[in-house]
């Protein structure tokens, strides 16, 4: 009995790290405003909201840089990119990409 319980510690500290990286990676205040539309867990709240789960990071930001900077035109984005800094958009995209992508 002994023995299950040593084994038992030993197998938990061991994988101890592991589960540290399985924790929900946090909201980036920036994105605080996307998750009405794009969900905190980045799957559209509506079909006319595109899932940013699993895009690549390089691609949302520069997109949301082409919304903020007026090259790229949408009601709704480009007046919530207006204010973003490189940094703010940087957090935004990594936390996207870090989310698992829907399956179709």
């Amino acid at each position: 009995m002994r023995i299950l319980i040593r084994f038992a510690l030993i197998a938990s500290a061991c994988l101890a790290p592991y589960a540290a990286h399985a924790e929900e990676p946090e909201l980036p205040t920036a994105a605080k405003s996307c998750i009405t539309c794009h969900g905190r867990d980045g799957i559209g709240t509506s079909p006319g909201f595109p899932n940013l789960a699993g895009q690549k990071s390089i691609y949302m930001m520069e997109q949301l840089t082409l919304y903020r900077d007026g090259k790229r035109q949408s009601d709704v984005m480009s007046i919530a990119a207006a204010k973003l800094t490189d940094a703010a958009i940087r957090a935004i995209a990594e936390y996207y990409e870090a989310q698992p992508a829907c399956k179709p």
